[in-house]
């Protein structure tokens, strides 16, 4: 379970910044990066290589604490985004020649990512581009709700899009870890306490 947790706690992570960008522009760069780099450990072996340790989500394993002990969150939106990426991840998990086109184009963008960093508008216009001609294809569809003034500008569209293809990564590790919705439903003390022996060793 407790590489299960750190899993959801990348997915949460990501979502989190996908509703900051939404309603305030911007992301937290310091939370945005280990999300992304995400993306590009394609071959990682554990769960703690993928994020490059629990440090790096300390948010999002904060909200994965709270979010499994009952918590009432600030944000609800982010609960929904992130259960409709795991439905997402069912559907792309089903498609061969889909996933085979992302790893394709995460390959190709890894190059600019290796001189920018996984930061860099460059990196996540490119991502936002590879989401947009793949997964958002797929149903149900991710609606990120937010201030009009900021969605309607698209480099702040594809900084969402390349946040929701980290989400995506996630969700994706978290089914090949074994995790799958009867944790979320019965084992949520379980996923609570593996948070909280991450964050004791963040």
């Amino acid at each position: 379970m407790k590489q299960r947790a750190l899993a959801l706690a990348g997915l949460l992570q990501s979502v989190q910044q996908v509703r900051r960008i939404a309603t305030t522009g911007g992301s937290d760069t310091g939370a945005l990066a280990p999300c992304v780099d995400s993306l590009f450990r394609i071959d990682a072996e554990t769960a703690q290589d993928v994020y490059g340790g629990p440090a790096n989500l300390e948010p999002g394993l904060r909200l994965l604490f709270d979010t499994a002990s009952g918590a009432s969150l600030r944000d609800p939106a982010i609960t929904r985004i992130a259960v409709t990426l795991l439905h997402v991840e069912r559907r792309f998990s089903r498609q061969p020649q889909l996933m085979q086109a992302v790893h394709a184009g995460i390959l190709d963008i890894a190059r600019q990512r290796e001189h920018w960093g996984p930061s860099h508008p460059t990196v996540l216009g490119r991502l936002g581009e590879l989401y947009a001609g793949t997964v958002s294809s797929l149903r149900p569809r991710v609606l990120v709700q937010g201030n009009p003034n900021y969605l309607g500008q698209p480099t702040v569209v594809a900084e969402i899009r390349a946040v929701l293809l980290a989400g995506l990564r996630s969700a994706v590790l978290w089914r090949q870890l074994g995790g799958g919705y009867i944790d979320l439903l019965l084992r949520r003390r379980q996923i609570a306490e593996a948070a909280r022996a991450w964050l004791d060793e963040a």
